[in-house]
């Protein structure tokens, strides 16, 4: 079996995770300085975002190279050190790749953008007006908000405009163009050749783009921070989607020409699971990011399963799913989950627990984004105070920014991530939310984690086994993992006791979210899980 099936994925945003220079931003040496944490909790794949060089608009997700890491995270000694002491404790690194656009400080665009003759004028999506100087269509920046500010920048030397789907500052490159695309395929094999593990590559479904004559009907504007129509334009049925998913053919076969490497894409579409499917068939990429799952995750068993059981019985043998209850684009779980019900703090670390047992016992790969194994939440950030281009835009309407605040490793001043003031703030609930505290507590989220990562290396079931789902109340979700020992697993996602039929579900519980792991007979507890070996 492929590591990345069986193995847990954590996800890092370095500007948050540990500050090891004391500047309020988090490093590559501060990474490295929590490697023993990982070994710890037994993670087995760290999935970094973007560290290279950048002007950070978008935090370096606007890249302005490709092979070389920003000073403020430190320099490819740091990254190399990093990955060598991850590797000598068995944990894989996966970095970022950010192929559908550069910043605009890109060497690449600076001479793309000099005049329409240069080696490299076409790397980018140019055209010129209509004959009324308007735009080339009706496409709308998806970081210009509720203003619906179009996605066409116009460039005064050219006389052109460029396309970005994103911020003004980052340009859409164009794969049509050959040396473009060598060029990206040399990036690659730049850190493949140093070590790392795997891509995760960001916006993977909107590589190539039918731009000519594909105007949107209907409105662009996004209903909230993220629902929207966004991706109907960026794809056309005869021409966009089968050069997209032949490059991620190439992509694969570049890849493999590696050992044991790992490809993730970000795939983002209203078509959701069918499109996870066809960017994921064998040839293409070994998992797709499941966005659809944590975008459309409520507190509903039946919805709950009605994602997770059509996913599974739609991939079948033919794809690997994964599943993801956070990420740095979304709101927290627990803010999401829990943040209307007016819970106390005791109910608050069920609810955590109850959603990780989730993640980590449905068929797939598992991503736990970080601080989630704490039981961390949005931070409310004053309008002086917020980074994100997109919430800038969205004001008042919080951005991204309440999920990227700084780990809470202890309760001092800035939670142990920095000595002096943090990029972002820090949540006030670090003196109950954190690291040091949670890991002397056997009954915190953080050690029920720990717990539960286990259980998964201790039973073949829990990471490779088939799934099948059983019938028992609408408020709980209870199925089953097959393997070299069937392992039950029953989640209560309502606030009240619920009777249960034990014969359905005889068997020796081995793991319960309450510190006791007695069953009553023939029933469970308010924001219960459980698993129970048959």
């Amino acid at each position: 079996m492929e590591w990345w099936k069986e193995g847990v994925f954590y996800q890092i945003y370095p500007r948050s995770f540990k500050d090891s220079n004391g500047d309020g931003i988090g490093d590559l040496n501060g990474i490295r300085e929590k490697l023993d944490y990982f070994s710890w909790l037994g993670i087995d794949a760290l999935w970094i975002c973007p560290f290279f060089k950048s002007p950070m608009v978008d935090f370096g997700y606007d890249i302005s190279d490709y092979t070389d890491v920003d000073p403020i995270f430190g320099n490819l000694d740091d990254f190399k050190a990093l990955l060598h002491e991850a590797h000598k404790r068995n944990i894989r690194i996966i970095i970022d790749q950010v192929y559908n656009h550069t910043s605009d400080k890109h060497p690449w665009f600076i001479e793309s953008k000099s005049s329409r003759n240069n080696s490299k004028s076409d790397w980018y999506l140019w055209r010129s007006p209509k004959s009324n100087g308007e735009p080339p269509n009706n496409w709308v920046s998806l970081f210009s908000g509720e203003k619906a500010e179009s996605a066409w920048t116009w460039d005064e030397n050219r006389k052109q405009y460029y396309l970005h789907l994103f911020a003004k500052e980052q340009p859409d490159l164009n794969w049509q163009n050959e040396g473009l695309r060598r060029a990206i395929y040399d990036s690659m094999k730049f850190w493949l050749d140093i070590g790392v593990d795997g891509f995760r590559f960001d916006a993977a479904s909107h590589f190539y783009k039918a731009i000519e004559n594909n105007i949107i009907k209907g409105p662009q504007i996004k209903k909230s921070l993220f629902e929207s129509s966004r991706d109907e334009y960026y794809w056309d049925p005869f021409t966009a989607r089968p050069q997209t998913l032949l490059e991620i053919e190439n992509i694969r076969r570049f890849m493999d020409s590696y050992p044991e490497k790992v490809s993730i894409g970000e795939v983002s579409s209203d078509m959701g699971l069918c499109l996870y499917l066809m960017f994921t068939i064998p040839g293409r990429f070994n998992i797709a990011f499941n966005i659809d799952f944590l975008e459309k995750l409520s507190f509903d068993a039946a919805n709950i399963r009605a994602l997770s059981e059509t996913l599974d019985k739609f991939f079948g043998t033919r794809a690997w799913p994964s599943y993801v209850t956070g990420n740095h684009d979304n709101r927290r779980i627990l803010s999401r989950m829990a943040g209307e019900m007016h819970v106390d703090f005791e109910d608050k670390k069920k609810i955590s627990k109850l959603f990780a047992t989730l993640l980590l016992t449905l068929r797939g790969t598992p991503f736990i984004y970080y601080g989630e194994e704490l039981g961390m939440e949005d931070t409310y950030i004053p309008r002086d105070r917020v980074m994100d281009p997109w919430g800038k835009a969205l004001w008042p309407k919080p951005g991204r920014d309440p999920s990227r605040t700084p780990m809470q490793w202890d309760s001092s001043k800035f939670s142990g991530f920095s000595d002096f003031e943090p990029w972002l703030p820090v949540n006030e609930n670090k003196v109950d939310v954190n690291v040091e505290k949670e890991m002397n507590d056997p009954n915190s989220v953080l050690n029920f984690y720990k717990k539960l990562l286990q259980m998964r290396k201790n039973y073949e079931s829990l990471r490779t086994g088939s799934m099948e789902f059983l019938d028992i109340d609408n408020d709980l979700l209870a199925y089953k993992r097959d393997g070299d020992i069937t392992i039950a697993i029953v989640l209560n996602f309502s606030n009240g006791s619920k009777l249960i039929d034990t014969n359905k579900l005889s068997g020796k519980i081995v793991m319960s979210n309450y510190p006791d792991h007695v069953l009553k007979p023939k029933e469970i507890r308010p924001f219960e899980s459980l698993l129970i070996e048959m």
